[in-house]
């Protein structure tokens, strides 16, 4: 399939919006109602700022912090001088920061209050040449909202091709050291026209975004695409069930994106069943597909739910499995949106017949461009023929609905987020008593997958699972923190030494 080579900046969507719809309200947050003319405007003085400080075409401005229009601005205003924005995981250690911190070469950091105090002490080992605090004033940093004011707007924003970087989300690595993905300015359009086709989404549409932004399904499943459109981005710091259901009520919000944990924490909340959904269009899943109870009891209250499969690298998208498909094709991920390309092959890189199963391949013009300074991974993940090997397993039906059934990188997806298990065994091979360990992921109601840890010790020593959690957690962000742990006396291998996870996770059932 050919794909246009166009013009195009993420900056500019927004700023030809503000020409041409300055008072629509952009973006709600807490006691904020931002129009489109005022948040172009904190854009431009915010790239004018940047542009001061020295930083240039293809450097690198980082954004640390909760969900806030500052998150925004600083992505927008990054892009409008033709800077890259790596956003960047609030739930990660200190030491976990300096490595992505100095992998990206990040130039000015842009740091929200509740992450200053992770920061600080040790910003000396940061390559970063400006810190700025985007909320508070704070010793030693730029008062992003007070330097910003004192600026004049950006007279013209740079002209990028789609093939020029946008965005490096570092996405966590099965060797145990997270990779850049690379994604240009068309990546993420065209994974909106594709999203578009798929939820028929509106500019009168109000849309709820509290998936953390430095997800990719948090930024650009719905969030750039709305203001794309010119419609109204309900932005909310953190995940809290009994705020997003008043918020769904009280803006008559029309979509929403989250993990299946998000949904089922509303639905056990008290307030659920009193809850007006009348002005749902559509909830969009990602992470995992939700299980049927979850689906029937959303459709109780008249919510459909649109599931989504995809990667960072795939800018998110991959598949979209749509409402009327919920029950029909329960557990599949769904098919290929419009520009996109799905297909399985085996060992030898050939594709496979339905029902086969195979590596998942995608391609098309959201396949990210490469890994930041890993050509090597680059090449590994992205053949010649431009398919990205996703490293997932699974099959098509013979009416091309993909089924997932396994993941070859033995990922672990707890609460939507993104867990490698050889990431979180590197460290927890450290504690003195583990002689050796493993890492899976086990059926969890609350989390989808529980992070499990299985361990066997040296000889006459113990332990427990709160001290295992309280050695690593100043290493590991707690999300990866392991939930179960399992002593064992040896763990299974094949002759080759590889362990067998599978009989793991059979044992542990």
């Amino acid at each position: 399939m050919h794909y246009p080579s166009i013009q195009t900046n993420v900056a500019t969507t927004l700023l030809r919006r503000a020409a041409t719809n300055p008072d629509r309200t952009a973006v709600i947050f807490e006691d904020q109602q931002i129009t489109y003319n005022e948040l172009a405007d904190r854009v431009r003085k915010q790239a004018n700022l940047f542009k001061e400080h020295g930083i240039c075409m293809g450097d690198r401005v980082g954004f640390l912090g909760f969900n806030q229009p500052a998150f925004l601005e600083t992505m927008y205003a990054a892009n409008a001088i033709g800077a890259i924005f790596v956003p960047l995981n609030f739930r990660l250690t200190a030491q976990e920061l300096i490595f992505i911190i100095n992998d990206a070469g990040i130039h000015s950091l842009v740091v929200d209050d509740a992450s200053l105090s992770v920061v600080d002490p040790v910003r000396e080992q940061f390559c970063c040449h400006h810190f700025y605090s985007a909320e508070s004033t704070f010793d030693g940093w730029h008062s992003l909202v007070n330097e910003r004011a004192k600026r004049e707007p950006l007279a013209q924003e740079v002209t990028m091709t789609q093939h020029d970087v946008a965005v490096i989300m570092y996405t966590s690595g099965t060797t145990g050291l997270p990779k850049g993905a690379m994604l240009t300015h068309g990546n993420l359009m065209w994974n909106n026209i594709n999203a578009h086709f798929a939820f028929g989404q509106s500019r009168d549409d109000v849309v709820l975004t509290v998936a953390p932004l430095f997800h990719i399904g948090g930024l650009n499943v719905l969030t750039l695409h709305t203001i794309t459109l010119g419609g109204t981005l309900l932005l909310i710091r953190a995940f809290d069930p009994g705020q997003v259901l008043g918020f769904i009520e009280q803006h008559k919000v029309a979509l929403m994106f989250g993990a299946p944990a998000m949904f089922n924490f509303m639905a056990q909340h008290p307030d659920f069943e009193a809850t007006s959904f009348d002005s749902v269009k559509t909830f969009i899943c990602g992470a995992a597909p939700p299980p049927e109870s979850l689906l029937t009891l959303y459709a109780e209250r008249g919510v459909d739910f649109c599931q989504g499969y995809g990667l960072t690298e795939t800018a998110p998208f991959a598949t979209f499995l749509t409402p009327e498909f919920a029950l029909s094709k329960l557990g599949s991920a769904g098919q290929a949106p419009m520009y996109t390309e799905v297909r399985i092959v085996d060992n030898d890189n050939a594709e496979v017949g339905a029902e086969v199963r195979g590596e998942i391949c995608i391609k098309g013009p959201n396949i990210m461009k490469g890994y930041w300074n890993r050509p090597e991974a680059t090449a590994e993940a992205i053949d010649r023929e431009g398919w990205f090997h996703s490293g997932d397993v699974g099959y098509k039906d013979d009416e091309g609905f993909v089924f997932i059934c396994d993941r070859l990188k033995d990922m672990v997806i707890s609460g939507g987020e993104n867990v490698y298990p050889a990431e979180v065994e590197s460290v927890l091979f450290k504690h003195e008593a583990i002689a050796e360990v493993a890492v899976i992921g086990m059926p969890d109601e609350k989390w989808g997958e529980a992070v499990t840890a299985v361990a066997a010790l040296h000889k006459g020593k113990t332990l427990e699972l709160e001290e295992l959690r309280a050695f690593a957690e100043t290493q590991l962000a707690r999300y990866k923190l392991p939930l179960r742990l399992h002593i064992v006396d040896e763990l299974p291998r094949n002759p080759a030494g590889k362990v067998l996870k599978f009989k793991l996770k059979e044992d542990f059932a």
